[in-house]
């Protein structure tokens, strides 16, 4: 019997090639995003060509989220993710050409972030179901940990660089842009470990809808899935974050910046905490307690003037989500068997982001019927009051 001590976690050589790509693709995706629309804002002072954007972004990973998780699970999911990188820097070669025969025009913009979106939705299906391959069961959640820190880490770096970037080459922006996705792409190229699943079921449509399937049938998975995506729907801040710098704090866009940053703060902090647990416990009551306070910290958000008091509640809305993140990511990922994980990482991902669009547009439409403070302190209400219910 082999007794050997698995490698550390950090001297995992796979591990830290899987936590690099992962890490620069986030960034230079984050830079994109801000890159692409400082430009279409510059170009045609319209907002809602913004929203066009975060569409153009968000439809392709809602379309394909079936056939990204099938993919996982019939393909190496190391070459998926090399793959996507290609992809990512074939669209930022094609924004680079557009701009540099600018002729006012949003759509080709559209059009290119479309395949755009299409990668992110491989890519990030692909790098969900990867992490149980690289390293060993126990230490799984350890790797969660580190790879969910880094992660937003990258939240926080992508977009400042994207900013400070803008400001000081202007286009060159791209370039950078592209150089980081092929640092991406390199660091999961070099990934030693073979990572395609053995033996695929046969195809069919069963095999397609096997991610719905398992998740209705394991209540640990759908438990975890299903309250997230209901905390997350009720307890959306992040888009009315805009008006409550503007007529609530009066801090101005400077504010905005920092209100902005706050909960991916509170994030890497608790993140790098919870690296420093080598068995976790009680994860059940830990994910229940986390919620809570993550909706207790939406009502003190909401009900707050003082700016300090709500940079407080920010940080701590971001650490609460760090912790369900944690807890589901390692609860899902160990809970599900390997030839199933791209197609439940697939419904994960496609449940948790449409989520996240859902609950700003729900704070959004709430907002406008009853006010922005009442929006954000009824959903902070609800999520709480779903936590209960869940439990």
């Amino acid at each position: 019997m082999d007794t050997a001590e698995p490698t550390p976690l950090l001297r995992n050589r796979d591990f830290l090639l899987f936590v690099s790509g992962r890490t620069s693709n986030t960034i230079a995706v984050q830079a994109l995003t801000v890159a692409v629309g400082w430009h279409v804002y510059q170009v045609t002072k319209d907002p809602v060509d913004l929203g066009l954007v975060g569409l153009a972004q968000f439809a392709p990973a809602l379309a394909l989220f079936l056939v990204s998780g099938l993919a996982s699970d019939r393909f190496d999911r190391k070459r998926i993710q090399f793959a996507c990188n290609l992809t990512h820097m074939v669209v930022v070669g094609l924004l680079i050409a557009i701009l540099n025969h600018d002729d006012g025009a949003v759509w080709p913009i559209l059009a290119v972030l479309v395949l755009h979106g299409a990668a992110r939705s491989f890519f990030h299906t692909a790098s969900q179901a990867i992490l149980p391959n690289l390293v060993p069961r126990p230490q799984f959640p350890n790797a969660v940990a580190y790879s969910s820190s880094a992660g937003k880490a990258a939240q926080l770096i992508g977009p400042a660089l994207g900013g400070l970037l803008i400001a000081w080459t202007g286009d060159g922006v791209y370039w950078v842009i592209l150089a980081i996705f092929a640092v991406s792409a390199a660091s999961v190229g070099a990934i030693g470990a073979r990572l395609k699943v053995q033996a695929p079921e046969p195809f069919g449509l069963a095999m397609i809808l096997g991610g719905f399937s398992y998740v209705w049938r394991n209540k640990l998975v759908l438990g975890a899935v299903s309250i997230d995506l209901m905390a997350v729907l009720f307890g959306g801040v992040m888009g009315l974050l805009p008006v409550f710098a503007a007529d609530v704090l009066h801090v101005g866009p400077d504010g905005l910046g920092v209100m902005r940053a706050m909960p991916a703060v509170g994030s890497l902090a608790i993140g790098l905490a919870l690296t420093q647990i080598a068995a976790p416990r009680h994860m059940g009551p830990a994910f229940f307690v986390a919620l809570a306070i993550f909706g207790a910290s939406i009502v003190v958000f909401s009900l707050s003037e003082t700016f300090w008091l709500s940079l407080l509640a920010l940080g701590v809305y971001g650490g609460a989500d760090m912790v369900s993140v944690y807890i589901r990511q390692t609860l899902v990922q160990i809970a599900t068997p390997d030839g199933m994980r791209g197609r439940v990482s697939a419904v994960n991902s496609v449940a948790i982001n449409a989520s996240n669009e859902l609950g700003d547009f729900r704070a959004g439409m709430m907002a406008g019927a009853i006010g922005s403070v009442p929006s954000v302190l009824v959903g902070g209400i609800v999520t709480i009051g779903i936590t209960a219910l869940w439990w």
